[in-house]
């Protein structure tokens, strides 16, 4: 759709305010995290490192960003492994059954945190995960699922189901003709899945609450709980780390799907 000056001035106006209404509470916490102060504040004149340092120097915190690590990679594995497997099967079947598994398979994403997080943790008390590590992988990676299946099947829908029906005709297994010919050619897809899971299994909070004590104490529940009874000023510095790797983490994935494009585009025109 063509638009005119004012009308394509208008839009872009309206697209920034919501940009910067949804970006710029989060980047408040850069500045305050350089502030020299024992509590929360503004910097008022000097600027200082002291949370910084703080947090390379606690042991606590550390351990915490492991165990986020750990568990965000894990799910991140599961979630993209299953999601994947699962969109292609979809993609395989007829319309009405892959449009009613579908929505099923977006539950987590649908029903409220507190919600999924309650059952969870009745499931989890019942079968003896509750305060394991595996049970928080497990799940983080029901949450981040949904992510994975939206993204691949956005992939699957660009895909030419020919490529699929020829490599069958020669011979190759369902299995092998997924690996080796759909795989590759919705690869910027599975990516763009797992990059959503990691940052979905990273930034949970809710769910971890629910299904682990103290076995398993991630970043996002020890900032929570920072806030919560002690006010400690060194979250602004995690805060401040957590925005610069969310923001390098879709640069890379920005940049791999514009390189996959071009490449892609290049061997078309070849």
């Amino acid at each position: 759709m063509n638009l005119s000056g004012n009308a394509r001035i208008a839009v872009f106006s309206c697209a920034w305010l919501i940009a910067g209404f949804l970006l710029l509470p989060g980047f408040v916490a850069v500045p305050v995290a350089f502030n020299d102060s024992r509590f929360i504040a503004m910097p008022q004149g000097s600027w200082s490192f002291r949370h910084f340092e703080n947090l390379l120097a606690s042991s606590a915190w550390w351990q915490s960003a492991w165990d986020s690590l750990s568990v965000a990679l894990a799910a991140t594995t599961v979630a993209t492994t299953v999601g994947t497997l699962c969109a292609i099967g979809l993609w395989r079947v007829r319309p009405w059954l892959a449009t009613g598994v579908g929505a099923l398979m977006l539950a987590p994403m649908i029903f409220p945190p507190v919600v999924s997080a309650l059952a969870l943790y009745r499931v989890w008390v019942a079968i003896g995960l509750y305060d394991t590590w595996i049970g928080v992988v497990l799940a983080h990676s029901i949450l981040a699922l949904p992510y994975v299946l939206i993204a691949v099947s956005s992939s699957l829908m660009l895909l030419d189901r020919r490529l699929e029906q020829a490599a069958r005709s020669l011979g190759a297994s369902p299995l092998r003709t997924a690996v080796e010919i759909i795989a590759p050619n919705i690869r910027v897809g599975i990516f763009s899945g797992a990059i959503f899971a990691f940052i979905a299994s990273w930034d949970e909070v809710v769910v971890t609450m629910f299904v682990s004590s103290r076995s398993v104490y991630t970043l996002p529940r020890r900032m929570w709980d920072g806030l919560r009874e002690n006010v400690d000023p060194t979250i602004t510095a995690v805060a401040t780390v957590l925005i610069l790797l969310t923001l390098v983490g879709m640069l890379a994935s920005g940049i791999y799907s514009l390189r996959s494009k071009a490449r892609n585009r290049y061997t078309h025109e070849r």
